[in-house]
């Protein structure tokens, strides 16, 4: 049985309703009242934060808490359209908050100045749905294992260059209703024949489908032992994003920030280090990585954020509103290639 609990405010008045009627034909009122009665935490107000933001405020959430400590510089400016061209200096949050008010009235959204590695374990149990970009790999790891023992959807999300990734952990079990073509039985009038008996398809009626997904932890996605027979057979049809991603937290770790162009020098030779102590150890070879990835994954690229936050937006949308299958477990974009990929990892 489909757990589908409604939040006590998740009352649709006939403003929203009027606001959101192309959202309600889409997916369903159902649907928009569960999305109205959540929740986000998104941390992070860089190019990606500022995309996934848009994509909720518009979609109708209760509320959305936009947290992030870092101030505002003329990269972060370029690279993220909330942010007024004045506010040089400001803290991101509370300069974004202005803007991406105006998106929708109807959200409760508003701004949190402080560090989230500040944060106590209570903070990320008042939400729905917690979303982490340019966040460290220790505070991933940290909120990931809190919110999913407490039924909390978890969802991680950065862009590296023209590299991008999301990552959702949505539970053990996650239920959800997906729309199917009706399928009409033969009947006992049909003509005889083989193809007179076989069940038929009316495009013209849909049912809603119950059904259910299981996620892993963070952990437990990138805990996998690439020597045995089985990955090693894989590793040839894995995304190269995927190793890319570890080395590239790995020297957020190191260095406390993402490879900057002022030091692409110095950041493209600490690269190439970490890709041998960071794969080899698991036993794989720096072949694995994108060629000339150290090229490709500085900054955030905004027509990448536009991708990658519309992916991750979707899904929580979709997480929240429990309607329609989620990606499981990561989606990545390559920005050189203009292509992206759903693949699920798990030492399982």
């Amino acid at each position: 049985m489909i757990d589908m609990v409604e939040k006590e405010d998740a009352i649709i008045s006939e403003e929203e309703a009027a606001q959101y009627d192309r959202q309600i034909r889409l997916w369903g009122l159902d649907a928009q009242k569960r999305l109205r009665g959540s929740h986000v935490l998104l941390v992070g107000l860089g190019g990606l934060g500022a995309e996934v933001a848009k994509n909720l405020i518009l979609a109708g959430v209760k509320g959305l808490t936009l947290l992030d400590h870092e101030q505002v510089t003329e990269e972060s400016r370029q690279a993220q359209f909330l942010i007024p061209v004045s506010a040089l200096g400001q803290n991101r949050a509370q300069a974004s908050l202005e803007r991406a008010q105006a998106l929708n009235p109807m959200v409760e959204v508003r701004a949190d100045t402080q560090n989230v590695e500040s944060k106590p374990d209570e903070f990320f149990l008042k939400f729905d749905a917690v979303c982490l970009t340019r966040c460290s790999w220790n505070l991933m790891m940290r909120v990931d294992q809190l919110c999913s023992q407490k039924n909390i959807k978890i969802f991680c999300g950065d862009v590296f260059g023209y590299h991008g990734y999301m990552f959702s952990n949505l539970g053990k079990e996650h239920h959800y209703v997906e729309e199917k073509p009706k399928v009409k039985k033969a009947t006992e009038e049909s003509s005889d024949g083989p193809e007179a008996k076989k069940a038929k398809i009316d495009p013209n009626e849909t049912t809603m489908v119950k059904k259910t997904a299981s996620f892993c932890s963070l952990k437990e996605a990138f805990d996998i032992d690439w020597t045995s027979d089985k990955a090693k057979k894989s590793i040839k049809r894995t995304p190269k994003e995927y190793f890319l991603l570890q080395v590239l937290l790995k020297f957020r770790s190191d260095k406390g920030r993402d490879p900057q162009p002022a030091n692409f020098s110095e950041d493209s030779e600490h690269l190439l280090q970490l890709s041998e102590d960071v794969l080899q150890p698991k036993g794989l070879q720096t072949d694995v990585l994108p060629q000339d990835f150290t090229s490709f994954c500085f900054s955030e690229m905004a027509p990448v954020c536009a991708v990658v936050g519309g992916v991750l937006g979707q899904e929580i949308v979709k997480a929240l509103s429990q309607r329609d299958a989620p990606h499981r477990n990561f989606f990545f974009f390559d920005g050189v290639n203009g292509g992206g990929v759903v693949d699920y990892f798990s030492r399982e």
